[in-house]
């Protein structure tokens, strides 16, 4: 073989691993916001294997950027400003990583419901609401390792997207928890579609949330989607992105038909906009 054809062959040799440093490069993640509520793209210490990452005693996605690794932590609401740590674990040991988020000041929506049940739960359903909060965090809580995390998400339903997630909320005169999610406004019946592939992990009809779903999408992302008319999957369905999973409606309590899009990282109730496109 002659020098200069060999030349071309090593180069298209390394062709693909020029392309594979560039795909792990750009891995698309999700907007960074360190703030309650927000995202923290945090650099931490690793070497040929990704660290483990734990954060307020839940597991953090870990993704390989150019040459460093990334933590991408999500940030509960409540979280006060100031320093926030991760714990680190290679196989060269455990370590703290510091990062520092800021305020953020959310509005508060005052919103009228009809069945007073809704806002006064009587001790049924207060019994009814204890046992449903449980399947709920089990299905937040869920992290399942992967190969390659996907942290990037189609918007599940054509529609108005509020500005309402972290409004602190008034229902009939009496203030309640902020609220954890994003509000599409779509007629009922409008198709609701998987933002990312995954494992549906619960379904069924919930006291405050209606018709809802809960979907596992790996490494501690996990979707929910709340007030359907109905639901077209059940509990161990994996779907694709794209795939119909129910349809808007007004189950629970509501004040009309929309969808509740929840996301949660680390178990995190984070803004769902950060994963996104622009409106």
């Amino acid at each position: 073989m002659n020098l200069k054809l060999k030349s071309h062959l090593t180069r298209f040799a390394l062709l693909p691993l020029l392309f594979a440093g560039f795909a792990a490069g750009a891995a698309e993640l999700p907007k960074e916001s360190r703030v309650p509520g927000g995202i923290a793209l945090v650099p931490v210490p690793g070497g040929d294997l990704a660290p483990t990452v734990i954060f307020n005693t839940h597991r953090v996605a870990v993704v390989r950027q150019d040459d460093k690794w990334l933590a991408v932590v999500g940030i509960p609401l409540a979280e006060k400003p100031g320093e926030l740590k991760l714990k680190v674990s290679t196989p060269s040991g455990t370590s703290e990583v510091p990062f520092r988020i800021t305020d953020k000041s959310y509005r508060t929506q005052n919103l009228t419901i009809k069945n007073q049940r809704q806002v006064d739960p009587n001790p049924d359903d207060l019994k009814r609401i204890g046992a449903e909060t449980k399947r709920s965090d089990a299905a937040l809580s869920k992290f399942t390792s992967t190969d390659t995390p996907s942290l990037q998400l189609i918007s599940p339903v054509e529609g108005v997207r509020s500005d309402s997630y972290g409004s602190r909320r008034v229902f009939n005169g009496q203030p309640r928890n902020p609220h954890s999610g994003m509000d599409i406004a779509a007629a009922k019946g409008t198709p609701i579609r998987s933002p990312a592939a995954g494992t549906v992990v619960e379904a069924g009809d919930f006291f405050f949330n209606g018709n809802t779903l809960y979907i596992d999408h790996g490494d501690g992302l996990v979707t929910m989607y709340c007030h359907l008319d109905s639901i077209k999957v059940k509990s161990g369905d994996s779907v694709k992105q794209g795939d119909l999973l129910g349809t808007v409606g007004a189950t629970g309590r509501v004040t009309g038909p929309h969808l509740h899009w929840g996301v949660a990282l680390n178990r995190a109730m984070v803004d769902p906009a950060l994963f996104i496109g622009s409106k």
